[in-house]
């Protein structure tokens, strides 16, 4: 097989580019390639100043040309040997002659009279053999490349396949926690109904108690009025004496009688209050806004993105003024109604979330408080590793309220309570030196 190739490039090499024959009087251009010399002169034939080669396209000075004396030598032993292979050359189907050439172009066998035709006149023709092992050549090429494909698809289908035992497992712990929160909530559920049903029974044997009491209170003075009535009764049928003497003692106890003491029967707080878990879920399920921050009011050192959901901070290098802050606002302002959102921060460093009035200032040097119409709480993230923050913010406009909550774990942070007569909008505020960004859902 070796042999029979090598023959081919051989053959191959022993043709005209031009003629696509065997050379007759092989000469060489300066360029190195080789032609027929007839070929070559009739090439450049109406030609006068340079002369390109038809191969490379190099323009030759001058039509001097080196005849080559050991490639006619050699042309001479080439076409005294065999054709390679012992199969016979196929035919052209439309004219029967052997098919010995190849269009580059059009990826076709010629014979001599294909070639000569119209359909090729201007296409790049070569000789079988050249075009076959040019071709195997580039085949060999690609066999290497394709081969290099199936290793990298291999090795991604290896790292997909971790990748998703990975997340599976990941998965299953969070299923593991996920039920093990449940349960724990649960059997948390299961206690304080227990204990809510244990201070209702007292709330209502207190109840009973203090009733059983007022009862007896009012028993005791109906039955002293009633004596008092029957002593007064017996003392307006006695004489005129004895009724005037015995009348201080009447007025006595009569001005002594005092209306029993009722105990009073109420219940200043609930006994059974749901844990505030079910409130927020409420709020996140219902009341929740879709927020995007406004380009225009962040500082010129933040950057948000283009779908107004993330506010980067970078770090930068000082000088700072005085009490600098890096705020940005959202777009969205409210004057009624209530809302929540959820915030997600990442990174190290200090930065602030709430709610501020549209009038509260830009300016970076004003310290937000309350008494400016700014509400926000304070945010800490380490100054070591990378951490993660999720609160939510729930607006309350009639009653004036503003609330946060740390999402982690659902707990309660903090409640502001103020009149607001204007629009407010959320509000976001980085110190410097920190490397966060923010996320609003």
């Amino acid at each position: 097989m070796a042999f029979a190739a090598s023959l081919s490039v051989l053959q191959a090499q022993a043709r005209c580019p031009k003629c696509l024959d065997y050379m007759r009087d092989p000469v060489t251009t300066e360029c190195g390639h080789n032609f027929c010399c007839c070929c070559i002169q009739q090439f450049w034939k109406d030609i006068d100043d340079v002369f390109p080669c038809p191969v490379c396209q190099y323009h030759c000075p001058s039509r001097n040309l080196k005849t080559n004396i050991l490639l006619r030598e050699m042309i001479d032993i080439v076409t005294q040997l065999p054709t390679t292979g012992n199969e016979r050359k196929p035919l052209c189907e439309m004219h029967g002659q052997v098919l010995d050439f190849f269009c580059e172009q059009d990826l076709e066998l010629l014979c001599p009279q294909c070639r000569v035709s119209r359909a090729h006149e201007d296409h790049h023709l070569v000789p079988i053999e050249k075009a076959a092992a040019h071709h195997k050549r580039i085949l060999g090429m690609d066999i290497e490349w394709l081969k290099k494909q199936v290793e990298d698809a291999e090795m991604a289908c290896d790292m997909q396949a971790r990748e998703c035992d990975e997340l599976r497992s990941r998965l299953n712990n969070w299923r593991q926690e996920a039920q093990s929160k449940f349960q724990d909530l649960y059997y948390f559920l299961i206690r304080e109904q227990e204990e809510a049903q244990v201070r209702l029974l007292c709330k209502e044997q207190d109840v009973h108690d203090m009733l059983v009491e007022n009862k007896r209170r009012i028993s005791d003075h109906i039955a002293a009025v009633e004596d008092l009535l029957s002593e007064i009764a017996e003392k307006c049928l006695q004489t005129d004496v004895d009724f005037l003497r015995g009348l201080r003692s009447v007025n006595h106890r009569y001005e002594g009688l005092k209306a029993s003491e009722i105990l009073p029967c109420e219940i200043k707080e609930r006994c059974c209050v749901l844990p505030r878990l079910f409130g927020l879920q409420k709020m996140m399920s219902t009341l929740q806004v879709d927020l995007t921050l406004d380009p225009g009011t962040a500082h010129p050192d933040l950057v948000v993105s283009e779908d107004g959901k993330v506010v980067l901070m970078e770090a930068t290098s000082p000088p700072y003024l005085p009490h600098e802050r890096f705020t940005v606002r959202s777009c969205e302002k409210f004057a009624s109604g209530r809302h929540f959102w959820k915030v997600h921060s990442r990174g190290r460093g200090e930065w602030s979330l709430g709610v501020c009035q549209e009038s509260f200032p830009t300016d970076a040097n004003t310290a937000p408080c309350t008494h400016n119409g700014c509400w926000q709480i304070e945010q800490f993230l380490g100054q070591g590793e990378i951490e993660d923050k999720w609160i939510g913010v729930f607006l309350d406009y009639e009653l004036g309220e503003i609330s946060f909550y740390d999402l982690s774990d659902k707990s309660y942070l903090y409640t502001y309570t103020a009149t607001l007569t204007e629009k407010v909008q959320a509000y976001f505020s980085i110190l410097p030196c920190s490397v966060i960004n923010i996320r609003i859902i």
